[in-house]
């Protein structure tokens, strides 16, 4: 028996990664490929990055794509840290010229994706009660869970805190960029942390991202009441929880 498998691509402000996923257990089969994400980054720059993604892959099944925005009805609302043309891009016509009009292509919010990956392939505690998984990376994602249910397209990473987006000061984007060592950049996500659970109040944080890779440098010193712990897919989350909205037909 052929395995279960599908195609998942994550598009973020830096890179453009993909691969095929196997669908039982979530990990990749074969390498991720990976390009960098077009300068500007408009639609059909992206969309023409990620065709030689799924090409390189020698794919022709199903596609999930994730994006950095809010995706409502297959549209994108908004554009974080891709370019400003993306809003009210219909996706599907997007990528149906891209792909043709036969392959099915379905379109998510990335931190979207990593949440529905965490739940099905993660740790258990993903599926219980209110949950909020956060992907560290150019910006800052969020997923709100409740007993593994979704609440799509929570941008909780442009909440502003002291007159700044929280993405803006905390991502891990901007450890790199400012040079901030762990111990200058654990304070800051601190205090994103702190003000979530203030309006949430939820059981646990999941936090995700590539930098996630490198929980132990960050995670045990983080400063909250509510339990952290690193997410188990790490940074192919994205691909993984693309790959299994497309294999379950969710159209956001």
């Amino acid at each position: 028996m052929g395995r279960n498998i599908g195609f998942g691509v994550d598009v973020g402000g830096s890179g453009i990664k993909g691969g095929i996923v196997d669908l039982d257990t979530g990990e990749l089969v074969g390498e991720r490929i990976k390009l960098l994400t077009p300068k500007p980054a408009t639609p059909q720059a992206v969309a023409e990055t990620i065709v030689k993604v799924v090409d390189k892959a020698e794919w022709s099944g199903p596609i999930g794509i994730t994006v950095p925005s809010v995706v409502r009805n297959q549209t994108a609302l908004l554009a974080a840290n891709i370019d400003p043309s993306w809003v009210n891009t219909d996706c599907q016509e997007l990528f149906s010229a891209v792909f043709g009009p036969d392959r099915s292509v379905h379109v998510l919010n990335d931190a979207d994706a990593a949440g529905l990956a965490e739940v099905q392939y993660g740790h258990p505690e993903a599926r219980q009660g209110a949950v909020i998984l956060l992907t560290f990376g150019t910006g800052i994602g969020a997923a709100l869970l409740n007993d593994g249910a979704l609440y799509p397209n929570a941008e909780l990473g442009h909440l502003v805190i002291d007159g700044q987006e929280a993405e803006h000061f905390a991502s891990a984007r901007v450890k790199e960029v400012e040079g901030l060592s762990f111990e200058e950049w654990v304070p800051r996500v601190s205090k994103v942390l702190r003000t979530y659970e203030a309006l949430f109040w939820p059981q646990l944080f999941i936090v995700g991202g590539g930098i996630s890779r490198e929980h132990e440098k960050w995670v045990p010193n983080l400063d909250c009441r509510t339990p952290v712990i690193p997410a188990k897919l790490h940074n192919n989350a994205g691909i993984a929880g693309a790959a299994l909205a497309a294999h379950r037909g969710l159209l956001p």
